[in-house]
This record gives C-alpha cells, sequence and structure tokens, in this order.
C-alpha cells in the first residue's frame, strides 16, 4: 500500500489553500474595470446574423457576407447581378428570422434605454480617441467624415462601448474606425435611432442596430453586424463579418481554470 510522508502532506495543504486564497481574490475583487463599465448589449437569437433587416435585403454587385442573413416580416433577399456570396444560412420570413428581429428589438431596447455614466458627445467624432463607455450625441446624430475614430481599449479586451443616437449614423468615404489597446468589435454597438450610412470604401468596427435601414455604400467594410428593424439593408460589393465573442481575462471570468493549473503543477 502507498503511504504519503508527513511533509509532502503539509505541502500538499499549503498549495490547495493558497489556490483557495488566490479564488477568493478572483471571486470577491473582480476586475475594476468590468465592474465600472458598461455590460454588452446581448444580441440574443441575432447574434449568429450578420445582416438583417425587416423587409428587403439588396446587394447590387458581388461581396461577402459572413454569417447569417435573414429578412423578417419580408421575404426578400436579393443577391445582384455578380451574386454576393454567403457563408452562413439564409432565412426569408420564417420563424427563425422573425426570432432574431425579436431578440433585435429587445436589444436595440436596452442600449437606447441605458443611461449610466452616459458621457454627451458632440455629433462629429471623427479625429477623437475615446475611451470605453457610452457616449450620447448631443445633435442626435453622429458622423466620422473629417478624419478617422479610434477606439483605445487601454489594455482591457473586455472593453465596451455603445453609442446612442436619436437620428442618424454617417460615416464618410474612406473612413475608418481604429481599434487600439485591445479593443474589439464584438464590443461596439450602434444604437442608431432612425438609419445609417457607410460610405465607399470605409471600414466599420461594431454592431449597427438601426431602428429603420442600413445603407452600406461600395467596397466598404463591416466589421460586425448590420442589424436593420423595420426597412432594408443595402449592400454594394461589401464585406460582412460577424464578429466572434470577445477573449476574456482567465482570471477574471473563468476561475475554474486556476484550479487546472495549479493541479498540473502538483
Amino acid at each position: 500500500m502507498k503511504t504519503m510522508s508527513t511533509s509532502l502532506l503539509v505541502v500538499k495543504k499549503a498549495k490547495w489553500m493558497q489556490v483557495g486564497l488566490v479564488l477568493a481574490v478572483v471571486l470577491f475583487f473582480p476586475h475594476q474595470d468590468a465592474m465600472a463599465g458598461q455590460a454588452p448589449v446581448n444580441l440574443g437569437w441575432a447574434d449568429s446574423f450578420a445582416a438583417l433587416a425587416g423587409t428587403t435585403i439588396t446587394s447590387t454587385s458581388g461581396g461577402t457576407i459572413n454569417g447569417n442573413v435573414g429578412v423578417w416580416p419580408g421575404t426578400t433577399f436579393v443577391v445582384g447581378a455578380q451574386p454576393v456570396k454567403v457563408n452562413g444560412t439564409v432565412y426569408l420570413g420564417n420563424p427563425i428570422a422573425k426570432q432574431a428581429q425579436g431578440a433585435l428589438t429587445v436589444a436595440y431596447n436596452d442600449a437606447a434605454g441605458r443611461t449610466l455614466n452616459v458621457i454627451v458627445s458632440a455629433g462629429e467624432l471623427g479625429g477623437k480617441t475615446l475611451a470605453p463607455g457610452l457616449y450620447k450625441s448631443a445633435p442626435g446624430s453622429f458622423d466620422i467624415t473629417s478624419v478617422d475614430l479610434t477606439l483605445d481599449a487601454q489594455g482591457d479586451p473586455n472593453a465596451v462601448w455603445i453609442f446612442q443616437m436619436a437620428s442618424t449614423l454617417v460615416v464618410g468615404n474612406g473612413r475608418q474606425i481604429i481599434l487600439a489597446g485591445g479593443a474589439q468589435a464584438c464590443n461596439i454597438f450602434w444604437q442608431v435611432g432612425s438609419s445609417a450610412t457607410l460610405g465607399t470604401t470605409s471600414v466599420v468596427k461594431g454592431n449597427i442596430l438601426a431602428l429603420t435601414a442600413i445603407s452600406v455604400k461600395t467596397g466598404a467594410r463591416l466589421d460586425g453586424r448590420a442589424l436593420a428593424r423595420n426597412a432594408a439593408v443595402t449592400l454594394d460589393a461589401n464585406t460582412l463579418t460577424k464578429q466572434p465573442p470577445p477573449t476574456t481575462h482567465i482570471f477574471t471570468d473563468q476561475p475554474w481554470r486556476l484550479l487546472l493549473l495549479h493541479k498540473r503543477n502538483m
């Protein structure tokens, strides 16, 4: 029969006490940024969709949609003379598209209803570098037209941005949203009170939740989702890519891994 010496038992016990202390710190003192910042908007059944519209989705010429495509209560998807390529499933006027639109309504209302730590901002965002937070347009619209916009996560890959606007979002031709400091497109949400327009060859990051319509001009790229509640999504040789879930801090979001890591070293 194999026995363990008293000294080895003491060492083992000490190591497990260390694990307990670390887990206690993790559970009772979570990452400050996660506590102070905005929670992401839950897209629910709309999460798997790169393009979702109320009436129609129309593509003029080519392009790629990486993610599902849905229309409800409409049923029309115009793929274009040079067909847009869909790396996903198309749902037209069926219960799945309806479910996604219902989830979009809930997500839109969540984003529009946020008030905690709101930052009231001028309409033009071009030329700014913005930390994570909840931004509300003072004039009712947001524009990125003069120069590019930079979103800086300051080292936190879970950082969230929510932009609230009562009317329009306009991104100028060739303008870009630049991510810095570990920022991730999946954690950016544009709540648009009417319609969004992304100019030719622009590069936009984040999830657009529009009450009415979304127009993506020739050659523009959207790293995120084009989700329109009541009207159309219009495309022209674009690339739309729904973004994967964010990477997380192992020590703040997955404390169970600490047990595995310590067990392997014992």
